[in-house]
């Protein structure tokens, strides 16, 4: 099976281009929205966490890096998550890149790594399948985001900060995955940091969260990967998780954190209603389905990691 696995030529750039044309923000706070899952219920948490921010003083910029569309498989909620999504700070992850310039051979768009399992590789690209005959009755927002860049580079609070979805060689690569970091992944790092100039990396993608810091040329620089903002990323915990960037500490209590030189870099729990969500997503992906079948019970029960080992390098 290559579909689902294969990157497509189009994910592929070059980390020295990515921070060229750095754009500045006036805003306070960033919250970087990877994986919402078409789940409207945490948007709904997000928009409000947003304005908690807002009551304390804080401007908030809201930054979307992919994967915004995933579970939304009917034409009201397509159109009511882009819509709402397509207002703010937005750069395309595989699925929204697939919905819009759908790639030959690529089905999902994922480029899962081999120790994905290939039932898990089977069902992304059916879901897929089900997603783009809805987005092809929807050209005006296909049109919407076959326009949106790849990445974006932010400058904040005098920092370059690196928005993408998947790691800075690629769309959808797994350089930025926990398995990654849990391997030893420094070398890389410091490549991509000193090619990019970048000082903070926010990404997405791999659905696993990730909270690393480290030095890079005398420099310290930070890596952050929410895992997924519209479904569960800890062991027993069903919220979802958002990267906070911000030169005040988060409002809310983080899962992670952490405070380098005046900045915080929090992954904030996204505390939607899951009574309200499931049985709208079971309506729509009822048991069998493939949605269903990869992703319930992570939903309900969460994944197998606790709060402390999404921090890199670990604690001794």
């Amino acid at each position: 099976m290559t579909e689902g696995r294969s990157c497509p030529l189009a994910y592929r750039y070059s980390p020295a281009v990515l921070c060229e044309e750095p754009r500045q923000v006036s805003e306070d706070v960033l919250y970087i929205i990877g994986g919402l899952y078409g789940n409207p219920w945490a948007l709904d948490e997000i928009e409000q966490m947003a304005l908690a921010e807002e009551r304390q003083g804080h401007r908030v910029r809201l930054v979307f890096n992919g994967d915004f569309n995933w579970f939304n498989a009917s034409d009201s909620l397509f159109r009511s998550i882009n819509n709402r999504v397509l207002d703010h700070t937005v750069s395309l992850g595989n699925v929204d890149f697939e919905l819009a310039n759908p790639s030959p051979g690529a089905g999902c768009g994922c480029a899962y790594p081999d120790f994905v399992d290939h039932g898990v590789v089977a069902r992304s690209n059916r879901i897929m399948e089900r997603l783009q005959a809805i987005a092809g009755d929807h050209p005006d927002i296909q049109k919407r985001l076959s326009l949106l860049p790849r990445y974006r580079c932010l400058m904040f609070g005098g920092l370059k900060v690196l928005v993408l979805h998947g790691d800075p060689e690629s769309l959808a690569g797994w350089g930025l995955a926990y398995e990654s970091f849990s391997g030893g992944n420094d070398d890389r790092l410091s490549e991509w940091f000193l090619a990019s100039g970048a000082d903070v990396i926010a990404s997405t993608h791999t659905c696993l969260p990730v909270l690393w810091s480290g030095l890079v040329d005398g420099k310290r620089r930070v890596v952050a990967n929410n895992g997924s903002a519209g479904m569960a990323n800890l062991q027993s915990d069903p919220r979802g998780l958002i990267t906070r960037i911000a030169l005040s500490s988060p409002v809310a209590e983080p899962v992670a954190g952490l405070e380098r030189q005046g900045l915080h870099v929090s992954l904030l729990p996204v505390d939607y209603s899951l009574e309200a969500w499931l049985p709208e997503f079971d309506r729509l992906w009822p048991a069998g389905s493939p949605a269903a079948v990869s992703y319930r019970h992570r939903m309900l029960h969460g994944t197998s990691l606790r709060a402390e080992d999404v921090i890199f390098p670990p604690a001794s």
